[in-house]
C-alpha cells in the first residue's frame, strides 16, 4: 500500500488493492451470549461518542465485550451499500443493547475529495460524526456526480496559498453545500479546512492507521481484532451474533 503523501501543493492518491484472503481463523471469535447494558439514564449509546488515538469515531458502550471496527471510505460504493443495508440494524439491533461498540476508521482511498469529507466530519460535534458518514453515502450517487464535475477545478485549487486551497477544493465539488444542509455552517466549514496544518494531520493519521491495519481495501471489518473475510451487513451480523451478541 501507498502511503498518503501530503506536499505543500498535493495530496496523492492512495491506490488500494482488493481486499486480502489472508484472513486469519474468525472461529476464534465464538462466544457465549452477552448481557445487554443499558445506557445511562436519559441517554442513548449511540450518543456515547469519543475520537480514538487512531482518528476514528467510536459510538455505543466503551466497555462493550464486542468490539467491531470498519474501515471505510467516504466515496466507496461498497461502503456505501453496506451502510445501506446494515448501519440501521447495526445501530438498533446491536450498539444500542450495549453489548457492541462501532469505530469508524475513514481511508483516504480516493486522494483529497475523501481527506476533505474526512476533515468535514471533524468539524461537526464528535456524536454526528458517524452519522453524517451514513448521509454521504446515502447519498452517493450525487456527491460522486459533484466530484466529477467539479474535480478538474478542486486540482487546479492546489495552486491556491495553504489557507485557501482546502476551501477551493472542497467548494468546487459541492462538498460545503452538502454539510452546509446538514448542521455545519459554510463559515464553520471554511475555518475547519483554513487549517492546512490540521488536515497534514489527519492525513498522516488515517493513512498510518490503514497500514498498520493491513487495510487493502474498503470497506474492511475488524471484529475484537480479526479481521472478517465477508464484508456483507449479513455476514457481519452473523459474526456478531457468533461473538456473543444474541
Amino acid at each position: 500500500m501507498k502511503r498518503l503523501v501530503f506536499s505543500a501543493a498535493l495530496v496523492a492518491a492512495l491506490t488500494l488493492a482488493s481486499c486480502s484472503s489472508d484472513e486469519g481463523d474468525e472461529a476464534a471469535l465464538n462466544g457465549e451470549p452477552v448481557a445487554a447494558v443499558p445506557a445511562p439514564a436519559g441517554s442513548a449509546w449511540a450518543a456515547n461518542a469519543v475520537r480514538t488515538e487512531k482518528g476514528g469515531w467510536q459510538v455505543g458502550n466503551p466497555a462493550a465485550p464486542i468490539k467491531l471496527i470498519e474501515y471505510g471510505s467516504l466515496t466507496c460504493p461498497a461502503c456505501a451499500a453496506f451502510s445501506s443495508q446494515g448501519s440501521a440494524q447495526l445501530h438498533e439491533n446491536y450498539i444500542e443493547t450495549g453489548k457492541v461498540s462501532f469505530e469508524f476508521r475513514s481511508v483516504p482511498l480516493h486522494g483529497w475529495t475523501d481527506l476533505l469529507l474526512t476533515r468535514l466530519l471533524e468539524c461537526a460535534p464528535v456524536t454526528a460524526a458517524v452519522p453524517l458518514a451514513d448521509q454521504v453515502w446515502g447519498n452517493h450517487q450525487a456527491i460522486m456526480t459533484n466530484i466529477q464535475s467539479g474535480f478538474g477545478q478542486g486540482e487546479a485549487a492546489l495552486s491556491l496559498p495553504e489557507n485557501q486551497r482546502f476551501v477551493a477544493m472542497a467548494q468546487s465539488v459541492g462538498f460545503i453545500d452538502f454539510f452546509a444542509s446538514r448542521g455545519i455552517s459554510a463559515d464553520q466549514a471554511q475555518v475547519c479546512l483554513a487549517d492546512n496544518a490540521a488536515v497534514t494531520a489527519l492525513a498522516d493519521k488515517t493513512s498510518a492507521a490503514s497500514e498498520e491495519d493491513d487495510v487493502q481495501g474498503t470497506p474492511t471489518f475488524y471484529l475484537n481484532g480479526q479481521k472478517l473475510t465477508d464484508t456483507s451487513w449479513v455476514a457481519i451480523e452473523a459474526a456478531l451474533q457468533r461473538a456473543g451478541a444474541r
